[in-house]
């Protein structure tokens, strides 16, 4: 099959044909229709250091997806053949203190589709039957792609009540566009953003962000306050830059909270006494989604009704060789959303 493959350590990826995937007696074989790029794959493409810690090649990468099952192993019986599925790309081992408890979310062995285990970039993936998530035939397919990395921004947005709340999204890439949003359908009293970036500070009110800040600003603090009208309840921090960590902070009231999503490329120094011991403030690390609660709240969200329209905030659809080109786009901050199709665009 055709594949998008990191080959050898170091920057690039390349289209390549590999063997088709053979699912396991556990595992359900899965026709790609649709894959997104995240993040954490411009990460691989530019080799960051803690992809280079976990990641061994070669590798087919990618692993935000939805397709058709054509077919399963012995032992599966939830899934079957035709079913239109996206999936958990968290594998966790099931038999780890954190997965006994309950909290599979935080498993000290997973394996992440796309860097431990093969990826989505192809026409065909084997993932085991219980990462599966069934969805209903009638979701558009760029929408079904897009639900893994939706989650993680449900996980982030969700830790505490956001109703009535002043919400504070800094980062608009796409995980922070879907904050944004998800903030306004879980009724914020106002939604301010940051970025830098022209073109995603425009597609942040397209998301409903009530005022988009330039963090670049020298009086940005001011700015947001203005903006808010009083110091923040919440924060959401999407981007990974250490100033706007800083900046989330300084700006949160005392007993606020915050969750971190972004991962910053090199480690952070932060006042602790100042902006959290002696404010109060509460802080989550958000990694991935709970599974599957966080599933449960992306379908209400997504749902005709749920609040949430991510159709605008897709702003690219290509296809699979068209992967540097995209990658391109998503190093420069001009695209929100890409969605890639193994098959061709529709």
């Amino acid at each position: 099959m055709k594949a998008v493959v990191k080959a050898r350590p170091g920057p690039g990826v390349e289209i390549a044909e590999v063997p088709d995937p053979r699912p396991g007696e556990d595992e359900v074989l899965v026709r790609v229709e649709a894959t997104s790029i995240c993040g954490s794959d411009l990460a691989m493409y530019e080799w960051r250091h803690w992809v280079a810690e976990r990641m061994e090649t070669p590798r087919v990468v990618g692993h935000e997806f939805c397709g058709t099952v054509e077919s399963v192993g012995a032992r599966v019986e939830r899934v079957k053949p035709g079913d239109f599925i996206s999936a958990e790309s968290h594998v966790v081992d099931g038999t780890c203190h954190q997965c006994l408890i309950g909290e599979r979310h935080n498993c000290q062995n997973v394996k992440l589709l796309g860097f431990e285990r093969d990826g989505c970039f192809a026409e065909l993936i084997a993932i085991p039957a219980e990462n599966a998530w069934i969805n209903d035939r009638s979701m558009p397919i760029d929408v079904a792609s897009i639900q893994e990395p939706f989650g993680n921004a449900v996980h982030s947005a969700t830790r505490r009540s956001l109703k009535d709340q002043l919400v504070l999204v800094t980062g608009c890439g796409p995980i922070g566009l879907f904050c944004i949003a998800i903030a306004k359908a879980e009724g914020a009293a106002r939604v301010v953003a940051t970025d830098i970036n022209d073109y995603r500070a425009a597609l942040g009110r397209t998301a409903g962000a009530d005022a988009v800040i330039d963090a670049r600003r020298p009086d940005a603090d001011e700015a947001l306050m203005l903006a808010a009208g009083r110091p923040f309840d919440v924060a959401l921090e999407m981007s990974g830059a250490a100033s706007a960590i800083d900046q989330a902070l300084r700006c949160l009231r005392p007993g606020g909270w915050i969750s971190l999503l972004g991962l910053p490329v090199e480690p952070v120094t932060l006042d602790l006494n100042e902006l959290v011991i002696m404010k109060g403030i509460t802080v989550f690390g958000i990694f991935g989604r709970r599974i599957w609660e966080t599933w449960e709240d992306t379908k209400r969200l997504l749902s005709p009704g749920g609040g949430v329209d991510v159709k605008p905030l897709i702003t690219h659809h290509v296809a699979l060789e068209d992967i540097e080109e995209a990658m391109h786009l998503l190093q420069h901050g001009e695209s929100g959303k890409i969605v890639i199709y193994p098959g061709g665009t529709p």
